[in-house]
Formats: structure tokens, C-alpha cells, sequence
């Protein structure tokens, strides 16, 4: 698996001189880490997200916001998440893509939208966290639903167009010649820039939005009077981890981004033993950035009050149907017994009237 937007960064192809033959990375270094962490990412997030397009749907049922984009970003991680079994097989098949060429541009041109869709949807959550709590009295004619969904179909449409060029790149033509799928190639000026602005735009603006608002969303809740030490501890601890799973999740991929795109401007950087070494790196990374749909479910679900009373309301049903159905059950033994224990008397006083006689 990897990203169509480097599939020109020096990886591979990369020759100390014209005749020189391709660099060629070591395949089987990142083949277990990456099955086993695609495994458990989808293990995990499969059934979190879909739990979470439920219970986010019936708050978008109820007017609320915020719901718009925690339903919106786990229709996104579910995109992203079906993608991975079809990434797993090309890894553990060593780099071998089994099916069309189309199916190669098809797959990633999905996997890499959701990426970035997510990315930003996750500053659009904090952005929306951070209106309501820091301008709550005037975000309430602010904060509506329809702004919302624009601003989500907007960020799929400008994320959608800007990968449409994945359907044209030769590196996707994975049903000729050696069978790779979207593998890394000889850097040009063009890749170099775009990972410039993949670097700029796709991380450090959404880092810099993410630690601005919740750091503002700390200070506003630090102040209140009304909260408790435990609600402010709770809010604390949200902020920490929402920067800290991004810069886990994004900052090593990222950053071999940009070291790739700072290597062409520097010839004795393009030799293969470097780029060979940074092969390795930046699939693990690339993996990592998966990891993020598997856990948004769980801390953006949990940090939501009304999707939490909404878990605790359909658990509490599961939990009120499970004790009905023994009482149920105990109640239609009871009867039957008592009915078995009616029929038996009744034989008896028959038959003790009928030798009376």
C-alpha cells in the first residue's frame, strides 16, 4: 500500500547513474508489521464505526451539530477501513497485485481521499467543540445543521478532485509488468512540490488548527466555575489525546513525506542504499496511518455527552430485554408446572371419588 502522491518520490528506480540498475527495497521487512496492524486496525474499527454510524445517526436524528461530522467521519473511516483487507493481500503476497489495474486506482484513489477526508473532518469536530464551548451563546444561531453538511460535502469534493489524477498515473497500471500497485518511483519536481503541499495543508495546517482549539476549549473550561475538578480533569485528558493520537497517527508519515521531497533537491540523498533505508520507515508509517479510524470511534464517541446517553439508553434496553426473558421464562415454567400439579390433583380427586363410590 502506498501513497499515489509519491509514486514518483525516490524509492525505488533510482539510479546512481542512467545504466545503474533500480534500487530495490527489501519487501519482506514490512510484510508481517503491516498484515498484523491492517488486521487489528480492521478488528477493531469494523465494529466501533458501525456502532458509531448508528448511535450518530440518531443524533443527527435529534438536530445536533456535531453529529453531522462524527457521522460523516465514521462513514469516512468505514470507506477506509474496507480497503485494507485488499492492501493486506498485496503485502503479504510480497507486492504482488492479484487483481486489475483499475481495482489498483479504484483502491487507492479511496484509501488515500479517506485519509485526508478524515484528517480534516477531525478539525472540523474540534473547531465545532471549540465554537460551542468558548462562544456559547453566540455560536447558537451559528451552529446549525445545513452549515454543516455544507461544510462536509465541500471537503469531500475539493479532497475527491484533487486525487482524480491517481486514475492517470502509470504506477497504478498494477496488471503489467512486475504487478505493483502505487509503489514508490523516481522523484520529479512536480511530486516534489505536491508533497510539499500535501505536508503543509494535509498535516501542519490541521495539526496547528487542532492545538489551537483544544488549548482553547482547556483554558474556557479551566475557568468555569460550574464544573467539577472531575469534568475539568475529563476535558483535560481529551485535548491531550486528541493531539497526541494525531501526531501518533500522521506525524511519521508525514515526515517522511517531507524528507522525501527535501532528498531531490539533493543528489547524493537520491543513492540507493538511502532510499532503500527510508523504504521500510515509510510503509510502517503509511500503516500507522491507519490505526487512526480504529480509535477515533472510541475517543470522539466517548467525549460526546448525548452519544454517551444514547449508548448508555441502548445498552440499558439490551440489558432490560436479557432480564425479561428468564422472568419470562420462569413465569412460563411456573404456570406450566402449576398447571402439570392442577391436572394432577384434579386425576386424583377423580379417581379418589371414583372408588368412594
Amino acid at each position: 500500500m502506498h501513497d499515489p502522491s509519491v509514486t514518483q518520490t525516490s524509492v525505488a528506480a533510482i539510479n546512481c547513474s542512467t545504466d545503474a540498475p533500480p534500487c530495490t527495497p527489501n519487501y519482506e521487512e514490512d510484510r508481517v508489521p503491516l498484515v498484523v496492524l491492517y488486521s487489528v486496525v480492521l478488528v477493531i474499527g469494523l465494529p466501533a464505526n458501525i456502532a458509531t454510524v448508528y448511535l450518530t445517526f440518531l443524533q443527527v436524528c435529534r438536530k445536533n451539530v456535531l453529529g453531522i461530522y462524527l457521522l460523516s467521519l465514521s462513514v469516512c473511516d468505514l470507506m477506509y477501513l474496507c480497503t485494507l483487507p485488499m492492501w493486506a493481500n498485496y503485502v503479504n503476497a510480497g507486492h504482488q497485485w492479484r487483481w486489475s489495474s483499475m481495482a489498483c486506482k479504484v483502491t487507492g484513489y479511496f484509501f488515500f481521499n479517506n485519509m485526508y477526508i478524515s484528517i480534516f473532518l477531525l478539525c472540523c469536530v474540534s473547531s465545532d467543540r471549540y465554537v460551542a464551548v468558548v462562544y456559547a451563546v453566540e455560536s447558537r444561531g451559528l451552529r446549525r445543521q445545513r452549515l454543516a453538511v455544507a461544510v462536509t460535502v465541500a471537503i469531500v469534493l475539493v479532497v475527491f478532485v484533487g486525487h482524480v489524477p491517481v486514475f492517470t498515473m502509470p504506477e497504478g497500471d498494477a496488471a503489467e509488468g512486475q504487478r505493483r500497485c502505487f509503489e514508490p518511483g523516481k522523484g520529479t519536481s512536480t511530486v516534489t512540490g505536491f508533497n510539499y503541499a500535501r505536508f503543509v495543508i494535509g498535516f501542519l495546517f490541521p495539526l496547528v488548527v487542532l492545538v489551537v482549539t483544544n488549548r482553547a476549549i482547556l483554558a474556557n473550561v479551566q475557568a468555569s466555575t460550574g464544573l467539577r475538578q472531575c469534568q475539568k480533569e475529563r476535558v483535560r485528558y481529551l485535548a491531550f489525546a486528541v493531539v497526541v493520537l494525531f501526531l501518533v497517527c500522521f506525524a511519521p508519515y508525514h515526515v517522511i513525506l517531507l524528507l522525501r521531497a527535501v532528498t531531490f533537491h539533493f543528489t547524493e540523498l537520491q543513492k540507493c542504499h538511502f532510499q532503500e533505508s527510508l523504504y521500510t520507515p515509510y510503509t510502517i508509517s503509511l500503516g500507522l496511518s491507519t490505526f487512526n479510524s480504529a480509535i477515533n470511534p472510541i475517543l470522539y464517541v466517548l467525549s460526546s455527552d448525548n452519544i454517551r446517553k444514547e449508548l448508555r439508553r441502548g445498552l440499558a434496553g439490551l440489558r432490560g430485554r436479557a432480564t425479561l426473558r428468564p422472568r419470562s421464562t420462569d413465569s412460563s415454567q411456573h404456570k406450566m408446572h402449576n398447571s402439570k400439579n392442577s391436572s394432577e390433583v384434579a386425576a386424583a380427586t377423580q379417581e379418589a371419588e371414583k372408588h368412594g363410590r
